[in-house]
């Protein structure tokens, strides 16, 4: 029978008696790593052991290096009656190795015979009680969505500065620069160091080896945590909380979503990154407030919200997470309109119902457009849409004309809706567009008010040939 067996994370004083006599009666000893620190107590007892240390110089990923050693136990022990793979710590933490042995053998084909972890001389050297919850993470294949500031967390296999660098930048995406982590190398031996420095400094420690791990205490003040922004919410919204927050409801916040919403686009336009990310905590904001009401009425909770949209995304990419296969971002679009019209299908009653009649003018008008020429009824080309325009616009001429107040305005947004029509045809978002345009004239009118009041005078004085000559002027100098 294979024995799996753990050293513990120190000398081999540490190993539990059943361990250490295995190592002593066992016909073959193998050691993942003899970088352990009873590696040389085992030869100073005269025991013999073979270690994969060669397979870390041979291959690149650890994951091929781990299967390799797996393979090589399973068939040694499949041939020799008395085998033992020995491993820092203990065999069933943070010991991929130890996991594929496993899936290749049955049960009854093995034994793990525990040792400390290295947990449990971490929880020891830092005084720390796990009860309330501690996140441990392999620093070799996390990533930043992996963490959790709201609860202890140990990092491991942080084996040199260049790893080190790498947890760094990711910790750094969650936590602050300034965030006090602590160090710890060699933790249960004599020679145990744990430092406390800011996570920026984490790389540059030269000290860094095999028994380096990373200690992340809760992180109280973490103010990018979602969970703290759905509890900051709550309390707002109790008995104890802000009577303005508590006041609102569904409809009354309606205008402030539109306006976070408008925000966030300004601050695309203007490429504002900074202000964009200010911005998107804005609107963000909304979603957590309209949750948190429906929460109390028990209508659905932030977490519906979220899973809603998860199950949503997974179900219509599955060129993703799926078997289906796609040529382009044309056929995803195909795609994605196609699940989501079977999604809709009970729900509506005709093409276009789905299309939000809240939505700003020209943006509604573009994806009616878009619907219906999905089903073919749309211009063969350009051309057809351009000679739209034309005709709508003699209509809206001969409405001027018979002084038709009502069939002027009607007539108008039939040009206005022509128009919208050529801009999806040249895709071009026609809401952009109109909105570019507005920004230019307002850039444009501002030159004409600074340089009417450079003069001391103002614009109400200056005659309409003398506001042209200005306008002209700026449409030269505002390129």
């Amino acid at each position: 029978m294979l024995q799996i067996v753990g050293l513990g994370a120190g000398d081999l004083k540490l190993v539990t008696l059943e361990v250490y006599q295995r190592l002593q009666e066992a016909d073959r000893v193998f050691l993942r790593t003899e970088v352990h620190p009873a590696a040389k107590d085992l030869v100073a007892e005269g025991i013999d052991f073979e270690s994969f240390d060669y397979l870390y110089q041979q291959a690149n990923q650890f994951t091929q290096i781990y299967q390799e050693i797996a393979n090589q136990v399973v068939s040694v022990a499949s041939t020799e009656k008395d085998v033992v793979y020995a491993l820092p710590g203990h065999p069933l933490v943070a010991e991929e190795s130890v996991q594929l042995i496993i899936d290749q053998l049955d049960a009854s084909e093995y034994q793990i015979l525990a040792g400390p972890s290295f947990l449990d001389t971490i929880f020891t050297s830092l005084n720390l009680d796990p009860i309330k919850g501690v996140k441990v993470i392999d620093g070799l294949k996390f990533s930043s969505r992996d963490l959790n500031p709201r609860v202890d967390t140990i990092i491991s296999q942080v084996y040199n500065q260049a790893i080190a660098s790498e947890v760094k930048l990711k910790l750094m995406e969650v936590y602050p620069d300034e965030f006090k982590i602590k160090v710890l190398r060699g933790v249960g031996l004599e020679e145990e160091k744990i430092v406390e420095v800011p996570l920026y400094k984490l790389d540059r420690l030269e000290w860094i080896d095999h028994l380096t791990s990373v200690y992340l205490p809760i992180d109280k003040d973490n103010s990018q945590e979602f969970n703290r922004l759905v509890e900051i919410m709550e309390i707002l919204r109790s008995d104890q909380g802000c009577p303005w927050d508590i006041k609102q409801d569904y409809q009354s916040l309606k205008k402030y979503l539109i306006e976070e919403t408008y925000e966030v686009i300004e601050r695309i336009e203007e490429e504002d990154y900074f202000g964009l990310a200010d911005e998107l905590g804005d609107l963000l904001l909304q979603v957590v407030f309209q949750a948190q009401i429906a929460k109390e009425e028990g209508k659905f909770t932030i977490r519906n919200v979220i899973s809603n949209i998860v199950e949503k995304m997974v179900r219509r990419h599955p060129h993703v997470f799926g078997n289906l296969e796609v040529e382009d971002a044309s056929d995803v679009m195909d795609n994605w309109e196609e699940i989501k019209a079977k999604e809709k299908a009970k729900k509506i009653d005709h093409l276009l119902d789905d299309i939000p009649t809240q939505l700003p003018s020209l943006l509604q008008a573009q994806k009616i457009q878009e619907k219906a020429a999905k089903v073919g009824f749309d211009w063969p080309e350009l051309t057809g849409a351009l000679n739209k325009v034309k005709e709508e616009l003699e209509e809206f001429e001969v409405a001027l004309n018979n002084n038709n107040s009502d069939n002027i305005e009607e007539e108008l947004g039939d040009l206005i809706f022509s128009l919208v029509n050529v801009a999806r045809f040249l895709e071009i978002d026609a809401e952009t567009s109109l909105r570019k345009t507005i920004q230019k004239f307002k850039n444009r009118f501002a030159y004409l008010e600074d340089k009417v009041q450079e003069k001391g005078q103002e614009l109400n004085h200056y005659s309409l040939s003398q506001l042209d000559d200005l306008w002209q002027e700026a449409k030269k100098e505002l390129k």
